[in-house]
């Protein structure tokens, strides 16, 4: 038995559904059945019937699903996969933030850990995070983990008072100007798709500034036929199936986040053969994770 054969017949035997971010590996985008970036798979996660997750992504995800998901057994088909950013700022430090800022709102991007979580008032992603931070009453925001994703976000909203984190994602901060203008030499005339974890710098030079999510729409609902694409490179496989007859051009060096890239059909069937790799949380810390996301949750709709 072929492996694709092996994990279907798995998933069916186990009621699983395999949830894959736009950053693992395309073999792994091919047999998925949902592909999208967290605040989709987040969403979509608790609309699911199926008893069995399988979380094709980085830790934070495994748990964000778990969170919303208490019920169903969430699997991580590698437990290295993690993410740096989602460390990138202690409890310890939230809670030094909240003394000096006590009006503010601490506003956490999702790319962190479940403890993290627990100290924030609503969770956020990158395609949610202007209206979901528009929408809070507070004036001062605190925003952690990604300073240059809050960067980004408090340009839009003049209005409020950022109060900032020194953290980052690795892949997208590595992206320097001096990259995207060599890739519009390369190809004068194609429009700059950009996420908003890279720089400042970088962003300025971008045609469009937008989430995974974003990135795809956009180049799928307009007419140029090649672009330039300034985030991870694992998009490229959606990018590519959903535009056949467009060109994308990512900035080198290549922006690879290896830690996605730890998931492979062989993980995938080995976890549903054997149920290793489950995800598991302490109930108290759940129910507190839970509800800066049950927040974003309900101010997304």
């Amino acid at each position: 038995m072929e492996l694709k054969e092996k994990i279907e017949a798995l998933k069916k035997q186990q009621d699983a559904v395999i949830l894959a971010h736009y950053y693992v590996s395309d073999e792994v985008q091919a047999i998925a059945d949902y592909i999208g970036d967290s605040f989709y798979l987040s969403k979509l996660a608790v609309s699911l019937n199926a008893k069995t997750l399988v979380v094709c992504g980085v830790s934070f995800m495994g748990e964000s699903a778990k969170i919303l998901n208490p019920e169903k057994k969430v699997l991580l088909p590698d437990s290295r996969a993690d993410c740096a950013m989602a460390h990138m700022i202690t409890p310890e430090k939230v809670a030094q933030l909240r003394a000096e800022h006590p009006a503010a709102a601490v506003v956490c991007y999702i790319n962190s850990t479940a403890e993290l979580k627990t100290c924030s008032d609503v969770c956020v992603t990158s395609a949610n995070a202007l209206s979901i931070v528009r929408a809070l009453p507070n004036q001062e925001i605190i925003f952690i983990p990604d300073e240059n994703l809050g960067r980004h976000i408090a340009a839009q909203l003049p209005e409020k008072q950022f109060i900032f984190n020194d953290g980052r994602c690795p892949i997208h901060a590595k992206i320097t100007p001096e990259d995207i203008d060599r890739a519009k030499d390369a190809h004068p005339g194609a429009p700059v798709l950009a996420h908003p974890e890279c720089t400042p710098a970088v962003l300025a030079k971008a045609d469009y500034i937008g989430s995974t999510s974003g990135i795809l729409q956009y180049a799928t609902d307009h007419a140029d036929t090649q672009y330039i694409i300034a985030t991870e490179c694992g998009i490229g496989y959606k990018l590519r199936t959903q535009n056949p007859t467009k060109e994308f051009f990512f900035v080198e060096p290549l922006p690879v986040c290896e830690d996605m890239k730890f998931i492979t059909l062989e993980k995938i069937a080995h976890v549903l053969e054997t149920g290793e790799g489950e995800v598991t949380l302490e109930e108290a810390m759940r129910r507190r994770a839970n509800a800066p996301l049950e927040r974003m949750l309900a101010l997304a709709k």
